[in-house]
């Protein structure tokens, strides 16, 4: 395929706008041609009220990129695939890891791609904390992913749904890079504060171990106001590394060694026309089984309503 990527974007809403029209807009490889969203419109292309719509009207679409709430993505993603169309899947790529299992096995029955864009795998310190750790002999590590859920997410109700993730939305941007960076781990123990007006977790606190044995912990917070924390850092033979602004800053003992301004939907769209062209898929579900496991293994813990 040499020719723009003709693509359409299911789901209009803050993250569309936010990242994935500038992302877009900026790539010569794509050619944004339609759009589907109950609610929001993309200026200049055609606009349909859901993706079977946009699909029958717009047939030369080759790809879609679907961003709608993830309780929502599974039916979309197969109506795609079954048009035989690459299908990009904003995080996380499913509401459950089953559903996502079989939307790999139905790209690969059509002959089409799919790729679980993990975002926060593509921030520019990433790379380069894991060449650290690869080479260092690691003792211990800890995840501290802290944000207001009143400015990150304000009003949007499905996030508090069964399906909605709570406060593993953000966390699973975490879990995203752990499992890029740290040898496999598996998770212990977990308590989950759950609001008691609502269905999913503000708050969580996770505890791993890794394939050989060593200690991770995880604090989630949805309430923290101020400054945001997303940081990963680990006790190591070659000293302390802080992943920071969500793998935006890379410390070794307080010592800034990689600091780049953020990238990260150029870098996934990049990534994607990458298997488009190669006839492949990207499907890593390791962030999501942590999710569905610590959902699995945690206490829950009723804690005050939370209201927006």
């Amino acid at each position: 395929m040499s020719q723009r990527i003709k693509i359409g974007i299911v789901g209009v809403g803050k993250i569309v706008r936010d990242q994935h029209l500038p992302a877009l807009a900026k790539d010569q490889d794509y050619r944004l041609i339609a759009a589907a969203s109950r609610h929001g419109k993309v200026e200049d292309i055609p606009n349909f009220p859901d993706i079977e719509s946009m699909l029958d009207a717009v047939p030369e679409l080759e790809a879609v990129s679907l961003c709608m709430p993830p309780q929502f993505r599974y039916d979309a993603a197969r109506t795609a695939l079954e048009a035989k169309k690459h299908v990009f899947l904003e995080k996380p790529p499913g509401a459950t890891v089953s559903e996502v299992e079989n939307l790999k096995a139905l790209a690969a029955k059509n002959g089409v791609s799919l790729f679980a864009s993990w975002h926060s795998r593509y921030a520019p310190a990433v790379g380069a904390a894991r060449a650290f750790l690869s080479s260092a002999k690691i003792k211990s590590a800890a995840i501290n992913w802290k944000e207001d859920v009143r400015r990150w997410h304000p009003n949007q109700e499905w996030i508090w749904a069964p399906g909605g993730f709570g406060v593993f939305d953000p966390g699973i941007n975490a879990l995203s890079i752990v499992t890029h960076i740290l040898p496999p781990m598996f998770i212990t123990s977990a308590v989950l504060d759950f609001p008691e007006n609502r269905a999913a977790p503000v708050a969580a606190h996770v505890t791993f171990r890794t394939s050989n044995g060593l200690p991770v912990t995880m604090e989630l917070d949805w309430l923290q106001t101020g400054p945001q924390s997303w940081d990963i850092v680990a006790d190591t033979d070659k000293g302390a590394m802080v992943l920071s602004g969500g793998g935006s800053k890379l410390a070794i003992d307080g010592r800034v060694v990689h600091d780049e301004p953020e990238a990260e939907y150029p870098m996934l769209y990049k990534r994607f026309a990458e298997i488009v062209r190669a006839g492949s898929s990207d499907v890593d579900l390791a962030p999501l089984q942590h999710v569905a496991d610590a959902f699995m293994l945690g206490k829950r813990n009723v804690v005050d309503a939370f209201f927006d």
